[in-house]
This record gives structure tokens, C-alpha cells and sequence, in this order.
């Protein structure tokens, strides 16, 4: 999908990869709602995109976990521009580390990291069929394709969002429904560093597996990536290109691969 004259929504547009998608969506030439939790964060993004194009950005503070605000952000973006092509959603959380996570922060990374998704397909998904075409985004993450060493609730919820955004490509490509689903490694934003900065040594070393099994990349490259992929409506985005390799390794043999995933555990346990 050409994104030029299209209109989109970025979740956790406020900063990281979802301000960079914002800003290279309008360079694009598509118009452009910036939500996040932190409505001044989102305000600042899209004000900075109206300063070089005016008029091609708006803004809303919104908790996408919720269907209402979700449906506030569809109409806003109607209003303002036009009904919605593009739904990125990148909004997500790191979650609790360890086995013993209470209820409620396992409800607050199933709501943030799968629900939001499943809440705004919902909304948008029909509508798309009945124009033969839309694009949803997912951000997930190498985790939902490897896993995140530390983190059960980050871990087990990427991999959800994995098999949804899988689920919603199958059932509606055949209508005019593009589906991507972005699964990098390190990217150099706030949610890469809150594992170390937690206190918990099991949420720094989730931080720690992430840093040193890859180049930690820029939000702007990422973004790129990110772009070309839509433009070329390919499924699985992958910044990090050894993420493929490892995946691979995992398939042909697992039993050898939860070998190797414990072993590099214990070495960084051990630094």
C-alpha cells in the first residue's frame, strides 16, 4: 500500500518507534492521528510534524486498551482527515518479570500487548472488507517469535500478538485486508532500558538478553523498515534480520534451541 493521501492512527505515538513512524508517515505524505497514554507526548509529535507540514497531524491522549478510546481515535481521525487506511498498533508495555506476577499486571500486559490489537480490528476490520482495502500494523516483537528471557507477561503476550496478527492476515487478505506484524530486537527507546532500571534482577535480565544479542537500533531506522514493508505489503518485519536465523534454529530443533536459550541465561546470570 502507497501510504501518500492515505490516513493512519500510531498507538504509543508519544516518543520510540511509534513518534518515528508518525513523522516518516507524514514525510510520506499521509495525514496522521498521534495517540498515546502521554497525551503532551503525542501533542509534541504531531505538533513538531505540523510545524513541517501543517494540518497533516493530530493528536489524542488515549488508553488503547480501551475499546471506547479507541473508537474516540477512529473519530477523530475521520473527523479531522478521513476515515482510517492504517492502523499501527505499536502502543505495548514490558510487564512484570518473573513467575510470581499478580493478576492485575498479567490483565494489564494481555489488555495493552494483545486486546488493544484485537479491540481495533474490530472496530476497523469491517469497514475495510466493505471498502476492499485497509492496513493493520502490529507491533510485536522478536520475543513473540523467540522468547524474552525475565519476562513471562512480555513474552507470552508478543507471541499472541504474533498468532493474531498471523489469524487476521489468513482470514482477510483474500478482502483487501493487509496485515504486518513488526518483530524487532533492540531499539534504542525507554521501553529497551525499564527492565534494568527496575530493580529486579530477572527485569534486568531481560534488558541484558535484548542489548547483547543484537545491534540496538535507532527508532528512525526502524521506522524505514517499517514503511518499505507496507509498501511492499510483506507480513513479517524484521529489523534485526538475524531474528529469521534464530527462528529457524527453533523450528528445526527446539529441544536444542531451549538448550541454548538456557545456557545463554546462565551466562548472563553469571556477569
Amino acid at each position: 500500500m502507497k501510504v501518500a493521501q492515505k490516513v493512519a492512527i500510531v498507538t504509543g505515538g508519544g516518543g520510540g518507534i511509534g513518534g518515528a513512524l508518525a513523522g516518516k508517515l507524514s514525510e510520506k505524505g499521509a495525514r496522521v492521528v498521534v495517540a498515546d497514554l502521554d497525551a503532551d507526548a503525542a501533542k509534541a509529535v504531531a505538533d513538531t510534524i505540523n510545524d513541517q507540514r501543517p494540518g497533516t497531524a493530530a493528536s489524542a491522549g488515549a488508553d488503547v486498551s480501551d475499546t471506547a478510546q479507541i473508537r474516540g481515535l477512529v473519530e477523530l481521525a475521520e473527523r479531522e482527515f478521513a476515515p482510517v487506511d492504517l492502523y499501527f498498533a505499536n502502543a505495548g508495555i514490558t510487564g512484570a518479570a518473573g513467575l510470581d506476577v499478580s493478576e492485575a499486571d498479567w490483565d494489564r500486559s494481555i489488555d495493552v500487548n494483545l486486546r488493544a490489537h484485537i479491540r481495533a480490528a474490530q472496530l476497523l476490520v469491517p469497514g475495510w472488507v466493505e471498502r476492499g482495502e485497509g492496513y493493520f500494523v502490529s507491533t510485536a516483537s522478536a520475543a513473540g517469535l523467540l522468547t524474552q528471557l525475565g519476562s513471562a507477561t512480555y513474552s507470552v503476550t508478543k507471541h499472541a500478538a504474533v498468532g493474531f496478527a498471523e489469524w487476521l492476515n489468513i482470514t482477510y487478505g483474500d478482502q483487501g485486508v493487509r496485515v504486518s506484524c513488526l518483530c524487532p530486537m533492540g531499539v534504542n527507546t525507554k521501553l529497551l532500558y525499564s527492565g534494568e532500571q527496575s530493580g529486579d534482577p530477572l527485569g534486568d535480565l531481560a534488558t541484558r538478553a535484548v542489548t547483547t544479542a543484537g545491534a540496538v537500533l535507532e527508532p528512525d531506522a526502524v521506522a524505514d523498515i517499517v514503511l518499505e514493508a507496507v509498501d511492499d505489503e510483506r507480513f513479517l518485519i524484521l529489523p534485526h534480520p538475524e531474528v529469521l536465523e534464530m527462528y529457524r534454529h527453533k523450528a528445526t530443533d527446539y529441544d536444542r534451541w531451549l538448550r541454548g536459550m538456557r545456557r545463554y541465561q546462565r551466562s548472563l546470570l553469571q556477569q
